[in-house]
């Protein structure tokens, strides 16, 4: 067979594939309507980049001058609100239960002359990590008014027995902290997250899509007459059918890529040609092993059920929320067999951090090792092609 061939055939069938693809409205909207509603929800989700205005209520029976500006001051800090104020700490505890509040400050009696007396009286915090970025953010803001409270107190004392300005900023900090945030200052949690996330929903879609995409030719008994289109060739029956979606997939994730990039101007100091190969690749390497998945088993519910479990588990591994250095080492072999750990890296190293791609070479291999795959399982696609009958 000719090179002139093989692409005629090639571009017949990818025609066939437009024609099923215009037929099942499932094409379009996983393709096309649900990717484009996957990016606007996320990106639009956490347009502010952090939540404000958390709502925190305060237990305060010591109710003095000192406690009551502890408490405004914790009204000023842009995360938290106070919502409410309760006479004891079980009224506060049902508060949270009833998702009211997701934290409450706890001052008991005797907290102000405790501090004046230098006894260290104890100022309680609760805070419910079941929503975990909200819990952290109000852990941080309750630990810091309960810190400059008692260098506000420490602060009254020092002057009053002579000590200058400067003293008294050396003895409440003798140390001072200079911190700096990499590339993300403004601490947004949609940078952190819409660029992981929203890939690896867009992934889902082509993990799922692709070996329904096969099975169907089998399931419609249309597979005798793919593979005649294909001269019998399962390479180019396989090539000619992909290739529209992988069309659609790439579109969806450079118009994804530039959006966040270009248009609400994420950080991206590695530049253009990261962003291109992480579509690619990505984009390949989820239909390489969709295929792959359909080829072990050929059988349109095994072969989507795989891919499902593969493309959920990717959150899980991929090393955006929980560091896959802490997980165990069996789960990190395993993680390099999931696409998007593997797009995660390539953003966090070459794209967000600005490094040239030779430090991504591991993650590079490994995406083009996902994507030739299928080569492992034609043979067994081809004989599903040509012998196997459609078993509901």
């Amino acid at each position: 067979m000719t090179l002139h061939e093989v692409l005629s055939r090639i571009y017949h069938i990818s025609l066939r594939e437009l024609g099923i693809m215009r037929q099942n409205p499932i094409y379009g909207f996983c393709t096309v309507v649900f990717p484009i509603v996957v990016i606007i929800f996320f990106t639009s989700l956490m347009a502010g980049g952090q939540p404000t205005e958390m709502p925190i209520g305060i237990v305060d029976q010591d109710n003095t001058t000192t406690t009551r500006a502890m408490i405004r001051q914790l009204d000023a800090f842009q995360s938290s609100k106070v919502a409410g104020y309760y006479p004891n700490v079980n009224e506060a505890r049902e508060a949270i239960q009833r998702n009211e509040i997701f934290a409450f400050l706890y001052i008991p009696k005797g907290t102000t002359s405790g501090l004046m007396t230098s006894t260290q009286p104890k100022i309680s915090f609760y805070y419910s990590n079941v929503t975990l970025v909200a819990g952290n953010m109000l852990f941080k803001d309750l630990k810091t008014i309960c810190t400059l409270g008692s260098a506000a107190v420490g602060k009254t004392k020092l002057q009053a027995i002579g000590k200058t300005n400067d003293e008294v900023r050396t003895f409440l900090q003798p140390i001072a902290v200079d911190a700096h945030l990499i590339e993300n200052p403004w601490v947004s949690y949609n940078i952190y997250l819409t660029t992981s996330m929203a890939p690896g929903v867009l992934m889902v879609f082509i993990f799922l899509l692709t070996p329904y995409a096969i099975g169907t030719e089998l399931k419609f008994k249309r597979s005798r007459q793919l593979m005649k289109m294909a001269g019998n060739n399962i390479y180019v029956a396989i090539a000619g059918k992909m290739l529209p979606m992988t069309l659609l997939f790439l579109t969806m994730m450079y118009g994804f890529e530039f959006y966040i990039f270009h248009m609400l101007d994420f950080p991206h100091p590695g530049g253009v040609v990261p962003l291109l190969l992480m579509g690619l690749l990505s984009v390949l390497a989820c239909q390489g092993f969709g295929i792959f998945a359909f080829g072990l088993m050929p059988s349109l519910r095994m072969s989507i059920s795989i891919s499902a479990l593969w493309s959920v588990l990717s959150f899980s591994v991929a090393g955006a929320t929980y560091p896959l250095s802490a997980m165990d080492p069996e789960i990190q072999s395993l993680a390099q067999l999931f696409p998007l750990r593997h797009y995660f890296m390539l953003y966090q190293m070459c794209e967000f951090n600005g490094y040239p791609l030779s430090y991504a070479w591991f993650n590079i291999m490994f995406l083009l090792m996902i994507a030739v795959l299928p080569i492992f399982t034609l043979r067994n696609i081809k004989r599903a092609m040509l012998v196997y009958v459609y078993i509901p």
